[in-house]
């Protein structure tokens, strides 16, 4: 069996990647990206079979950058995965605890880990990216920093774990959408539950916003997700980006789209696809 070429922004090592390795069924090749729109463009020119990108975090929000990629790449969403964030403090080997005056890392992991790293009294240097502070660990070949990046990470790049759970709050979730050129298709003794995700517009209106979600209230249609994105060029006009549980093709679903896109400007579904459920201990 051929491996399955799966995009990821990052370098080797990143959550991106590892969520790649969990998600996707063996064997699986990782193509590292400079960027998101990177991503997309190399699954739209077949340059590998799927993508996958982080849609929203559990602490720090939603990755904006994406929802307005999905709306402007011809894609569909094929699956979802909840990842534990777990950021660990590396260094070569051999470093000590003590020897660390200073620690790199991405924006985001300094920021979810400010408090334990308050504690240790180090200086901080942010990065592009987790694992390349790790990678960038590696080169400099510095005994007197360390990263803070995935276990992965420390496997890749040939570092040491100092400490595990960096993070201040252990309820550290990234969700991952898994990208492809055709969209998921459902087999008839399919069992498991699914989740649709959608884009639409409409009439800036008094009750506009009201009625398009009153088709899936009518219905019992539990929304899991509402994101809002300005629309370029047309100022305080936005797209609604919503997630609901359902799939597709279900009568139920179907005369909810149906009836939404009958008071809409634009409308697209973005995929339908196997909902990951997961205890969010």
């Amino acid at each position: 069996m051929n491996p399955l070429l799966i995009a990821f922004q990052g370098e080797a090592g990143a959550y991106s990647e590892l969520a790649a390795l969990e998600y996707f069924p063996e064997p699986v090749q990782t193509l590292p990206c400079r960027s998101f729109d990177e991503v997309f463009e190399r699954v739209l020119h077949q340059e590998c079979s799927h993508g996958i990108i982080p849609i929203e975090n559990s602490l720090a929000g939603s990755i904006h950058r994406n929802y307005d990629l999905m709306l402007h790449h011809e894609l569909h969403i094929v699956g979802e995965y909840y990842l534990r964030v777990n950021h660990c403090l590396l260094a070569l080997p051999g470093v000590k605890l003590e020897d660390v005056r200073i620690v790199h890392s991405h924006p985001q992991a300094l920021a979810q880990c400010e408090q334990n790293l308050n504690r240790l009294g180090v200086e901080i240097a942010s990065e592009y990216d987790t694992a390349g502070s790790a990678r960038l660990l590696r080169d400099r070949a510095d005994r007197r920093a360390a990263a803070l990046a995935s276990r992965r990470a420390a496997e890749v790049y040939g570092l040491q774990i100092l400490v595990d759970a960096m993070e201040d709050n252990r309820q550290n979730f990234t969700r991952f959408l898994a990208l492809s050129r055709t969209p998921f298709s459902r087999q008839t003794s399919d069992e498991r539950e699914f989740k649709t995700s959608i884009v639409f517009s409409l009439d800036n209106k008094p009750g506009a916003l009201f009625k398009a979600l009153g088709v899936f209230a009518l219905r019992d249609i539990d929304l899991t997700k509402i994101e809002s994105r300005p629309i370029p060029g047309s100022p305080w006009d936005y797209m609604f980006y919503i997630d609901f549980a359902g799939y597709i093709a279900e009568t139920n679903s179907r005369r909810a789209l149906d009836n939404l896109q009958e008071i809409t400007t634009f409308f697209r579904v973005l995929g339908s696809y196997p909902r990951h459920r997961m205890k969010f201990e």
